[in-house]
């Protein structure tokens, strides 16, 4: 079977993250002291314990779901013998594509762990609390969803955020246009059209003065070529060369996460299986996305055995 690790984004989060797999393995315990370190702070205590209000943080989550998609991968490696070369591509939803980075190996630990600390409270200030925000389009047509964005820009700057899959498309941008947009959508006929209870207007226009200080940041950090091909958010198709990593990354911050279209064009070239590291939301999308593709989520040890076994099998 032609093979995808996929990364999830932010959202993903929960209280208890990797608790489990700290207490079970070793590399797992490595990977969340080394996350720590990094960061100057014990990050892995409030994955473990939060509270919630802690861990939900833009500058907490981020880092944070990386450190635990790294650790599964960690451990798929070390206790059950799969590599993340077992796989024709890598792939991660918004934050998740520098655990994708990190997991080919593009990036070190350290430096994602400190990149996705600094993208987190970059974006969270790059729009004043209040001002910002974002709506779910839920049966939308992308037609549809552009139509209610350009309809929304009468009242400000608005855009679509994420096209995660068929009937599923968020938008973002300041308050008055996203509302405005939201209630185009309702008037066109958009079976579900509501806000989302985020703290910024991610991937948007407004998120240009965090994506100036990614420029900044990446361009003092070391990118290698990865060892498995990264299906970038930008351009939804694998990309190697590091300088374009860099540059995507940058662009990816006000940029649209085309994850449909990035599923679309793995699944275009073979892939059958999308395995999910360290949760089970882009699964979940994948179900109401290709029905024959077999999505696998990867989070606890019982689910790395049956999936080596079917790797291996």
């Amino acid at each position: 079977m032609a093979l995808a690790f996929t990364f999830p984004g932010q959202g993903s989060q929960a209280v208890g993250m990797g608790a489990a797999l700290a207490q079970e393995f070793a590399v797992a315990r490595e990977v969340f002291d080394e996350v720590d370190e990094a960061l100057g702070e014990k990050l892995s205590r409030v994955m473990a314990e939060g509270p919630k209000e802690e861990l939900t943080l833009t500058e907490n989550a981020q880092p944070a779901i990386m450190a635990n998609s790294i650790a599964v991968m960690r451990v798929l490696e070390t206790e059950f013998g799969v590599d993340v070369t077992a796989a024709q591509y890598v792939a991660g939803h918004s934050l998740g594509e520098y655990s994708a980075l990190c997991a080919a190996g593009a990036l070190r630990l350290a430096r994602t762990a400190k990149l996705l600390k600094l993208r987190g409270q970059a974006m969270q200030r790059a729009v004043p609390s209040g001002q910002g925000a974002m709506a779910a389009l839920l049966g939308a047509e992308m037609e549809q969803a552009e139509a209610a964005v350009n309809a929304g820009k009468s009242a400000g700057v608005v855009s679509i955020a994420n096209d995660n899959a068929p009937g599923q498309i968020v938008i973002s941008g300041a308050k008055e246009a996203v509302e405005a947009a939201l209630a185009a959508a309702k008037d066109a006929g958009v079976r579900k059209a509501m806000m989302l209870d985020v703290s910024a207007p991610f991937h948007c226009p407004l998120m240009l003065p965090a994506a100036d200080a990614m420029r900044e940041a990446l361009s003092e950090a070391t990118i290698n070529t990865p060892s498995v091909p990264v299906v970038t958010n930008v351009s939804a198709e694998a990309v190697t060369d590091p300088e374009t990593i860099r540059a995507q990354l940058v662009e990816q911050v006000t940029g649209k996460v085309r994850w449909r279209e990035s599923v679309d064009w793995m699944h275009s070239q073979g892939v059958s299986t999308f395995a999910e590291a360290g949760a089970k939301v882009l699964v979940t999308m994948l179900k109401r996305h290709i029905k024959e593709a077999e999505g696998v989520a990867l989070a606890s040890p019982a689910e790395f055995e049956a999936f080596a076994a079917s790797i291996k099998g």
